[in-house]
C-alpha cells in the first residue's frame, strides 16, 4: 500500500486466552524459548529486555520482519471474556462426530517489509480464542446424542490486518478485532443461545458486522462503548481485515478489503473470501450509488486514490468505503490440507493455485525430513514447524517474484495427524 507517513515496523501478536490481562499497566514480560506471554501482576514490573516496540514501557529497538526471527517478541494484553467450555468426546458406532474431533492450531507466519519502504501489516494468531456453541454451527437441536444448546466447541483465531497510508489502524485491528469479536459472540448467545429455527450464516454476519463497526468506530474516535471522543488515526489511514475461525467442524471468515484466505482440500483450491476491490461489479455499482467515483488510475480506485472498495479506518473516504466484512462459513472436510491468510503482497504475485500447492508441498516434505511434530508442541500456544516452514517459503518465493509491497503470510495446518514419513 502506498505509504503516507513514516512509521516503525512492529511484530504482530499471539495471546494466550489463559494469560489474558485487560489493564496494560499490570504486566510484566516474560521471555520463553519460543515465545513471550503476557501474565497478570499485581505490580507494573517492567523486566530488560530487548523486544520492540509492543513492550508495555516502550523500549523501542529495531522489529524483525520474521516471525522465525522476532519468537521473543512482547505480546500485547486483549480483553477477551472468559468462556467456561461445556465438552466431552462422543463416540457412536466405532466413528467419532466431526463436531467431536480435537482440533489442534497447527499454524505458522511470515510478515516481511519487503522492498516497501515501512512495516504496515499486522497479524493476530489466537489459539483456544473462544468456545464456539454448537448450535451456531449446526441446525439440528441435538447432534450424535449431545444437545446443541449446551455443547461448545473450542475455536482458534488467525487475522491478517494490511495498512496503508500508515501503521497505526492496523496494528488497532491486530489489538482489537478478536476482542471485539468475543464480545458480539456473547451478545449473539445471550439473545438467541439454544432457541430454535436460528439462521446460522445470519449470527455470524451479525457478529462480525458488529465486531468490525465497533473496531471501525474506535479507529474513527465514534465510539460510544469505549468512550473514545478522539480519533485514533487520521482519516486517511486505514487497513485491510481478513479473518479465520477455525474449529473442528467449520471455517468462518470474515474479509474486508483485498487481503484474502484461500483453503487448500487435497488438490483442490477454495478461496474463502472473494476481495473488495473498486472495479468489481458490485462493488462499483455500490459506490456509484453513495455518489462516489471509480477512477482508473494506475489501477481502479475510488476518488482515484484508495485502491480497495472496503476497509477499517479511512474516513476521508466514507460513505464509499465501507467497514462491512462479507462471511461465509465452509464445512471442514477429511480431505483439508491447510489454510492460507495473507496480505496482497503474496496475492498480487501470485496466484491462489500455486500458493496452495507450495504450502502443501512444502508441510508434506518438513514431516518428509523431520517426522511428526513433538506432543509438547501440538497446544497450539506456539508456531507449528512444518505450517513455519511453508509460511517462510511463501513469503520468499513472493519476494523472488518481485512483490513490492509487505508481506504476510499465515498457514494453518488442517490435518489433526500427520505420519511420519522419515527415513529410518
Amino acid at each position: 500500500m502506498e505509504e503516507m507517513s513514516p512509521v516503525i515496523a512492529l511484530p504482530s501478536i499471539m495471546v494466550r486466552k489463559s494469560l489474558v490481562c485487560d489493564d496494560p499497566r499490570k504486566i510484566t514480560c516474560i521471555k520463553s524459548d519460543a515465545m513471550a506471554v503476557v501474565a497478570a501482576t499485581p505490580l507494573c514490573t517492567h523486566v530488560p529486555c530487548d523486544m520492540p516496540a509492543m513492550c508495555p514501557t516502550n523500549c523501542l529497538k529495531s522489529a524483525s520482519h520474521s516471525l522465525s526471527m522476532y519468537e521473543s517478541n512482547m505480546i500485547l494484553p486483549s480483553v477477551v471474556e472468559p468462556v467456561i467450555r461445556e465438552s466431552r468426546v462422543v463416540e457412536r458406532g466405532g466413528y467419532r462426530s466431526v463436531f467431536f474431533m480435537d482440533c489442534v492450531a497447527r499454524w505458522g507466519c511470515s510478515s516481511i517489509c519487503g522492498e516497501a519502504k515501512e512495516m504496515e501489516d499486522s497479524y493476530a494468531a489466537m489459539p483456544q480464542f473462544y468456545d464456539i456453541p454448537l448450535w451456531m454451527l449446526t441446525s439440528q437441536p441435538c447432534v450424535d446424542g449431545v444437545d446443541a444448546s449446551s455443547y461448545r466447541l473450542p475455536a482458534h483465531f488467525f487475522g491478517v490486518y494490511d495498512g496503508h497510508g500508515g501503521a497505526k489502524v492496523a496494528n488497532y485491528c491486530r489489538d482489537r478485532i478478536h476482542a471485539a469479536l468475543v464480545k458480539e459472540l456473547n451478545n449473539v448467545n445471550k439473545g438467541l443461545g439454544g432457541t430454535s429455527e436460528v439462521d446460522i450464516k445470519k449470527q455470524w454476519e451479525r457478529a462480525f458486522i458488529d465486531c468490525f463497526q465497533r473496531v471501525d468506530d474506535e479507529v474513527g474516535g465514534k465510539s460510544i462503548h469505549e468512550g473514545l471522543s478522539e480519533p485514533l488515526a487520521p482519516d486517511t489511514m486505514g487497513s485491510t481485515a481478513v479473518v479465520a475461525v477455525v474449529c473442528s467442524s467449520h471455517i468462518i471468515v470474515a474479509n474486508c478489503g483485498d487481503s484474502r484466505v484461500v483453503l487448500c482440500r487435497g488438490k483442490q483450491v477454495v478461496p474463502l473470501s472473494s476481495d473488495h476491490k473498486p472495479n468489481r461489479e458490485d462493488e462499483q455499482a455500490r459506490i456509484e450509488a453513495e455518489g462516489g467515483t471509480v477512477i482508473n488510475w494506475q489501477g481502479f480506485r475510488v476518488s482515484g486514490i484508495l485502491a480497495m472498495s472496503r476497509s477499517i479506518g479511512d474516513g476521508y473516504f466514507k460513505p464509499y468505503v465501507i467497514p462491512v466484512p462479507e462471511v461465509t462459513i465452509t464445512p471442514r472436510a477429511k480431505e483439508d490440507e491447510c489454510l492460507i491468510l495473507a496480505s496482497d503482497g503474496l496475492w498480487d504475485v501470485m496466484s491462489n493455485e500455486e500458493a496452495s500447492e507450495l504450502a502443501r508441498k512444502r508441510i508434506l516434505l518438513w514431516h518428509k525430513k523431520n517426522g511428526t511434530t513433538p506432543s509438547s508442541d501440538q497446544n497450539g500456544e506456539f508456531t507449528d514447524p512444518a505450517a513455519q516452514a511453508a509460511a517462510d517459503f511463501l513469503a520468499k518465493v513472493a519476494l523472488q517474484k518481485g512483490s513490492k509491497d509487505n508481506v504476510t503470510v499465515i498457514v494453518v495446518d488442517l490435518k489433526s495427524k500427520r505420519k511420519s514419513m522419515s527415513k529410518t
